[in-house]
């Protein structure tokens, strides 16, 4: 196979650096060029080669200095050919495809870059086939676990934001994203499904995409952003808007994780067309009241960790948050660029708070409101801890829990109630005694 890219005529270029990532389903390899340039591409059997040929180019990178470990490439060599062309061998474990494509220089990136991403032919998944999700499951055989699909913003070739102290926010969210995968594992009728794993960059849609091939639930992105301002602080929870953002600093956010795949690497190839994307759109309404309802589960935890930066859930044009068949929430675990915030961000025992907070954020909501076909529906349909009672004229919440013999706490823990107040027709859960 031979793949022929770039500009039309050669210029003299400069191979500034070489850095190589490693993902479950891919390496890749980025090339810093000082000019944008033509390169031919090809593969070469026994033993498994991918060669890259750049003309009139120089390699500045002492090929030795690259980090190869945990990548499917073995090793990495360089030569000369004719007069001044650039060829790069690499000595691969496997037989993989190589797909390469130009980026242009960016606000993080002022340079050209050459990617060039190595895939298997056939990607194994992740993570084990869970049940489909299923409205008529509801028999306890079939049972099956909640799937919360936790993902670590950024990675890789994407450093996301960089503190004043120099913290990269993408290590930051991938410790809290790792401490929610561990509690989740630990609580029963829940399954969390990490979408990154490691330091390597996934494009926005295939974030949410891994999601949804895993059956995921619900879908929570994870983030430590920077505003312009370094006085910004505390932590926020975002839904996707309908309309517009609902505040400055949520659309800044927004238009700045937007940009991540200009950043990380994704090539413009076979993006949807208007038409789908709004079909898209209509379809995310009927889970837009549940992402509500979790992320203020969520702003009710974190309160007692961080100062909130806005009290209610934000809305904000977040592409990752396009996920048509599960809620969907981004959570910004404070400023990084808040140098106050960078520092708490930088401790273990603060990210273990964070991640904590979102876990009982979620899970409270999940185990009042469990999908169909879940352990946790089917347990509280075998057995069930409460019965309803609809509000009439005359009624108080302490006449209600007198006649019940239960205690207005646990009327108002059943009902997430703040206060006494009741209105006519309202339906309560009533603890059994």
């Amino acid at each position: 196979m031979l793949l022929l890219v770039m500009t039309s005529t050669p210029v003299l270029a400069d191979v500034k650096d070489i850095r190589v990532w490693q993902s479950p389903d891919n390496t890749r390899l980025v090339f810093d060029l000082s000019e944008p340039h033509e390169h031919k591409i090809f593969q070469l059997s026994n033993p498994e080669r991918v060669v890259i040929d750049l003309a009139d180019t120089q390699l500045l990178k002492a090929i030795d200095q690259i980090d190869l470990s945990n990548t499917w490439v073995e090793g990495i060599r360089s030569g000369k050919r004719g007069k001044g062309d650039l060829r790069i061998v690499l000595d691969m474990q496997q037989r993989l495809s190589p797909r390469s494509f130009p980026l242009p220089p960016n606000k993080k990136y002022p340079y050209h870059r050459l990617v060039v991403d190595l895939e298997k032919t056939s990607v194994s998944k992740a993570v084990a086939e869970p049940l489909k999700r299923s409205d008529s499951d509801t028999g306890s055989h079939k049972a099956r676990d909640i799937i919360i699909a936790i993902d670590a913003g950024h990675g890789g070739e994407d450093p996301g934001a960089i503190g004043p102290r120099g913290t990269f926010e993408k290590h930051v969210v991938l410790k809290i994203a790792k401490e929610l995968e561990r509690l989740f594992k630990q609580e029963p009728g829940f399954a969390p499904f990490m979408v990154r794993t490691g330091d390597y960059y996934i494009g926005l849609r295939s974030r949410t995409q891994k999601a949804r091939e895993a059956n995921a639930d619900f879908f929570v992105s994870i983030h430590a952003d920077a505003f312009k301002h370094p006085s910004a602080s505390g932590s926020s929870v975002f839904v996707l808007s309908e309309r517009g953002a609902t505040s400055e600093t949520a659309r800044w956010l927004a238009d700045k994780e937007n940009d991540a795949d200009l950043i990380g690497g994704v090539s413009l190839e076979g993006r949807e067309d208007h038409l789908a994307m709004t079909l898209l759109d209509l379809s995310m309404t009927a889970k837009r009241e549940s992402s509500v309802q979790i992320g203020s589960k969520i702003l009710g935890r974190m309160k007692h960790v961080s100062k909130l930066h806005k009290r209610q859930v934000e809305e904000a044009g977040f592409a990752v948050l396009k996920a048509p068949d599960m809620p969907a929430l981004l959570v910004e675990t404070g400023f990084i660029s808040n140098p106050g915030e960078e520092r708490k961000l930088g401790t273990d025992a603060y990210r273990k708070k964070m991640a904590r907070a979102i876990f009982d954020g979620v899970r409270d909501y999940f185990k009042r409101y469990p999908p169909r076909g879940t352990l946790i529906a089917a347990g509280q349909a075998g057995q069930s801890t409460f019965h309803t009672y609809t509000i009439r004229r005359g009624d108080t919440l302490s006449g209600i829990a007198v006649k019940n013999g239960v205690a207005v706490a646990d009327l108002r823990r059943a009902n997430d109630l703040k206060d006494d107040q009741i209105r006519i027709g309202q339906t309560l859960r009533i603890p059994k005694t």
